[in-house]
């Protein structure tokens, strides 16, 4: 295992271009690595000018498909032939967290899958009668559906928050649909039994919003104020990032979604035991709840500046029997890295895919 710390500046004066013009701007910049994109990850993004957090507003028009339970959304990024990579959002975050990470990648010849998790934005439920369930195991079978549905056999997966830990389980319950991993915090599995041992007070302290949300009070007050509830966890979150107004209400109307309280309660709820999954489940849970190793190869990444509660990398280390690189993002990055450090969250990717 080698632990490296990269640098990447934020700079929120550079938040003002958009759509199809602002994409062809980070591809034009990776084209000045070097020769055509045939081979994809063989250049190092940090030889790139930097892209700054905020380039991009906005991606190519979404996409829907039916994928297990869900009609799943999703935006899409370079050639349809190329090696795929899935990147999965958090809590409370959207697609957009990787709105600059994606043309950096399509510029790579990487085909981007970028899909809302159920509860959010364009994602419904095919059918009103399923129980809106937020169950871990059962975000990553969504995931793996949605590979099925796009014919997609194995991919690189990439997350933060509930993302970062839907690609863990991915990566330890089906390797053989993991090309490689790129996880920000680390190793994110847990179980119900692991929920219930109490933490030092300053640490229960940071979880006050799963306690607030075990209540009637808390569901009726997230529902009511989900927005300003989700820009006070980013505020809390990330407290060096000067995000503005403009970049959090594009994430904040993917909130809108009717299942979108449903899910996240009952997944805050289950986590404590203090809601019922689902008996079908409960094989995956069992593997789960057995702390298993990830033997994909990984980078896991932290920014220096993580407000939100996260494991010191060396606790976590050993839960990666291959190829493993810890890094640590300077310059006051916080828990929503893939926005915050779109290069650095980029250059993982490309760099795992080279184990």
């Amino acid at each position: 295992m080698s632990r490296v710390k990269i640098s990447e500046t934020i700079d929120n004066d550079r938040r003002r271009f958009f759509g199809t013009a602002a994409m062809t701007f980070a591809a034009a910049q990776l084209g000045m690595i070097g020769s055509a994109e045939a081979q994809p990850g063989k250049a190092n993004l940090a030889e790139a000018p930097l892209t700054k957090p905020g380039t991009n507003t906005s991606f190519a028009p979404l996409k829907q498909i039916d994928a297990g339970l869900l009609n799943i959304g999703y935006a899409e990024a370079g050639p349809a032939d190329g090696p795929a990579v899935i990147l999965l959002h958090g809590w409370p975050y959207d697609i957009y967290s990787f709105v600059d990470v994606a043309p950096l990648l399509a510029a790579k010849g990487y085909r981007v899958i970028v899909p809302y998790l159920r509860g959010y934005g364009t994602t419904h439920f095919l059918s009103s009668d399923t129980f809106r369930n937020g169950q871990p195991s059962v975000v990553a079978l969504d995931a793996i559906a949605l590979m099925d549905a796009l014919k997609i056999q194995k991919a690189i997966i990439g997350g933060f928050d509930w993302g970062g830990r839907t690609a863990d389980i991915m990566a330890a319950l089906w390797p053989e649909r993991c090309k490689a991993l790129v996880s920000v915090s680390g190793y994110l599995i847990g179980s119900q039994e692991s929920g219930k041992i109490p933490l030092p007070p300053a640490a229960e302290l940071q979880w006050w919003y799963q306690y607030y949300f075990s209540t009637e009070r808390g569901r009726a007050g997230y529902d009511k104020y989900r927005h300003d509830f989700s820009k006070l966890i980013w505020q809390l979150a990330s407290p060096k990032w000067n995000f503005d107004d403009a970049t959090f209400d594009r994430t904040a109307a993917s909130f809108e979604n009717p299942d979108h309280v449903a899910i996240v309660i009952h997944n805050y709820r289950w986590r404590l035991g203090l809601a019922e999954g689902e008996p079908k489940y409960d094989n995956l849970e069992t593997k789960i709840a057995q702390a298993p190793v990830i033997t994909v190869p990984t980078i896991t990444m932290e920014g220096d500046a993580n407000g939100a509660p996260h494991p010191e990398p060396s606790s976590y280390a050993k839960k990666f029997s291959g190829k493993y690189e810890s890094r640590i993002v300077t310059g006051g990055v916080g828990h929503n890295l893939p926005q915050e450090a779109p290069q650095a969250f980029a250059k993982a990717i490309v760099d795992v895919d080279q184990f």
